[in-house]
């Protein structure tokens, strides 16, 4: 491509928003149609994929189109095994690389004795993790998307820059669809040649012109005053959302097309990368900018000449399963599955007919049948009328003949099921079922491990893209953050020397070889256990390991950290303590004997004035009045004084509970002196009766 114009390469190039005003309306015009060529040919060459993909998304949608065979209105199911393979796949995900508050972490590698190394890494994870959850507040929507669309189609991207608008890192999804790729490119870093399709609407583009940032002639342009022309490959989608995509208005929005490309503006022969962004309906560029931002990106010979230039890439790739052909665009669950799945949709529907055959009335009349002519339809409770003997009407009228659902058919329906769940992973298990009763723990423990396979793999990939995200996302904070910036609730800083390290150390905070809850928890477990019975282990790490596994918020108000607790005790207070612990131990299991030994003698006691009584009234019925009053004063008094005892023995018992609490509660200091209370001996301090063992009192009389 021949230009008018030769730019300079300048810093002044690279900081400029727009590059148009330095070329010439002939060169604009040809640069314009080299950025459609390219599209076109790139877009033909992933034609296949398309048609595939486009496939795969009616399967996991679940769209009908209209069926006319064997007849109309015959049953038209689509069964979900798309959909279920991508929503357990975006589940399982999810969940995993997406933990809590901690999403990117800085690794540590190398010596560190100052620790420096270690708060500059806390520092870039805990801002990372909040710029990604916090500041960009769409970034975890935007995720999401990509892990249900990932699923379906194979192939994600998501772009990250620096907006001047928003003054941060933004993340956006790109589906595969809108950018446009040559299909056998190798990779999304070498691909000489990428489109972005962006819609924009009226005020979108106005505002960029009137900023600068697009030709400020776009204003008066044409194409920019009149209806947006309808663009190629959206009927199909609009299918999908229930909108018509014949009509457009003035809120229509224009595609333009953002191709970040080579192209030699200089005119020494090396094509230097640059952004150009043209309308598709009129082909008109609309700016184009450098695609390099420092001058180190420059390298030149001794002589000045450029030798190479390092592009600026904003594009990360998501893959989920490679295609097989060597293309760029890998393979998701549409695809893998979409052969199987219609051949699931056909049978379903073959037996679905077959029944309603089987359900429905038909057969053939023969000319006996005095009927009048035309279809006739049967309804519940309805009678029709006819000119026939009921014996010459049975014979004329002959049914179709019975064709039931085949068996065979429904197991080969069944063989196919299982065959896509094999591919997809969605075993039983792998859903949440019942594997069967008696089922032992480590047959499905293996069993589920095994089914995990496909998905462990599939989650290295997007751990993989992931940590090249948050790789661009550090460059640019060393680029465009502010000297000193403080982030956070907290108060937290950091600095924008902070992010002169290594780009290479950042990774997520998931664990590519964990894919499951109960895996992250098993193995904080069994650290822990190991930190407990082997020394050189940082109990705080492991313990805020354990915890974040375990998924507790407010992680740093539970624990607070060993160099929190209060200093040890002197190992000869201790052992104080001990021997004390130890003599009341002691006393509190004599007191204990004490009071059982007086509870015993209460019951005695009890028993043997509850004798008296009875003696008593035995008296009354068989002495004389005179000598048994006297008797039963004698009684009156005997009991008087047992009871007296009884009250004693309460208060003894109740005095020994009393000491034997303070002594389990007060420790060393605290259990009292119970030197002075002596365990009688036999029966000691029980009264006994006052006509000694007989039994009965022995008065003046007796």
């Amino acid at each position: 491509m021949e230009l008018e114009t030769k730019l300079k390469i300048n810093k002044d190039l690279m900081d400029a928003p727009n590059l148009m005003d330095r070329l010439s309306d002939k060169d604009l015009e040809a640069i314009g149609k080299t950025v459609w060529e390219g599209y076109s040919r790139d877009k033909q060459s992933r034609i296949v994929w398309e048609r595939r993909m486009e496939s795969g998304m009616d399967l996991a949608m679940q769209i009908q189109k209209e069926k006319n065979f064997p007849w109309t209105g015959c049953s038209n199911v689509i069964f979900p095994l798309v959909t279920i393979a991508a929503l357990q796949f975006s589940a399982r995900s999810y969940s995993n690389i997406i933990q809590g508050t901690d999403v990117v972490r800085y690794r540590v590698v190398g010596e560190d004795p100052t620790g420096k190394v270690k708060e500059r890494a806390d520092r870039i994870s805990k801002h990372m993790s909040w710029q990604v959850l916090e500041e960009d507040t769409s970034w975890e929507e935007q995720h999401d998307r990509l892990l249900i669309n990932l699923g379906i189609v194979g192939t994600n991207f998501i772009k990250t820059y620096f907006s001047p608008r928003l003054k941060h890192n933004v993340s956006e999804l790109v589906m595969a669809r809108d950018l446009v790729l040559d299909y056998y490119a190798k990779s999304v870093e070498s691909c000489a040649r990428k489109t972005h399709i962006v819609p924009l609407y009226r005020n979108e583009i106005y505002e960029r012109s009137v900023a600068g940032i697009f030709d400020p002639k776009i204003l008066d342009a044409a194409w920019f005053n009149t209806k947006p022309s309808y663009y190629e490959g959206t009927p199909k989608q609009d299918v999908r959302r229930g909108l018509s995509p014949n009509e457009t208005d003035d809120d229509t929005p224009f595609r333009t097309l953002e191709q970040h490309r080579l192209l030699d503006l200089d005119g020494d022969g090396y094509a230097e990368p640059y952004i150009v962004t043209i309308e598709e309906g009129s082909k008109k560029v609309c700016r184009i900018v450098a695609r390099f931002d420092r001058e180190e990106d420059v390298e030149r010979t001794t002589s000045g000449k450029i030798l190479r230039i390092k592009p600026t890439e904003y594009f990360t790739k998501y893959s989920f399963i490679p295609a097989a052909d060597g293309g760029i665009y890998d393979i998701g669950f549409g695809v893998l599955l979409g052969p199987l799945n219609e051949a699931v949709n056909s049978g379903i529907n073959q037996l679905l007919d077959s029944g309603t055959m089987q359900n429905s009335i038909g057969g053939f009349l023969g000319r006996g049948a005095k009927i009048r002519g035309g279809v006739y339809t049967m309804a519940p409770w309805e009678w029709k009328r006819v000119d026939s003997t009921g014996d010459d009407l049975r014979k004329n009228m002959v049914p179709f003949p019975e064709r039931q659902p085949s068996a065979v058919m429904f197991q080969l329906l069944s063989l196919l099921i299982g065959y896509t769940d094999r591919v997809s992973g969605a075993v039983d298990q792998m859903v949440g079922e019942n594997p069967g009763q008696n089922t032992p723990a480590e047959t499905s423990r293996n069993t589920t491990e095994q089914g995990m396979q496909v998905y462990s793999v599939i989650f290295k990939r997007v751990w993989r893209s992931m940590k090249e995200e948050f790789k661009k996302l550090h460059e640019l904070n060393g680029t465009f953050l502010k000297p000193t910036q403080r982030f956070g609730d907290s108060g937290n800083e950091i600095r924008r020397e902070d992010y002169g390290a290594n780009s290479d150390y950042v990774v997520p905070v998931a664990d590519p070889h964990i894919t499951s809850a109960s895996q992250r928890v098993a193995q904080a477990v069994m650290v822990k256990q190991a930190a407990a019975t082997t020394a050189g282990y940082d109990r705080d790490v492991v313990e805020r390991n354990f915890l974040r596994a375990i998924q507790v918020s407010g992680m740093d108000e539970i624990y607070k950290g060993q160099d929190k607790l209060p200093p040890p005790k002197d190992p000869k207070v201790q052992v104080e303590e001990m021997k004390q612990k130890a003599k009341i131990g002691a006393l509190q299991l004599k007191s204990k004997t004490f009071a059982a030994t007086l509870e015993e003698n209460k019951k005695v006691n009890m028993a043997k004035i509850a004798q008296m009584e009875a003696n008593a009234i035995k008296l009354m019925h068989d002495a004389k009045i005179d000598r048994a009053d006297m008797r039963l004063k004698a009684f009156d008094i005997a009991i008087s004084a047992m009871q007296e005892h009884n009250k004693q023995l309460n208060e003894q018992i109740k005095a020994m509970g009393e000491l034997n609490d303070e002594g389990s509660t007060d420790g060393p200091s605290g259990g009292g002196d119970v030197s002075g209370v002596e365990e009688p001996a036999g029966n000691a301090g029980v009264l006994p009766p006052p006509g000694g063992m007989g039994g009965e009192p022995q008065g003046p009389m007796g």
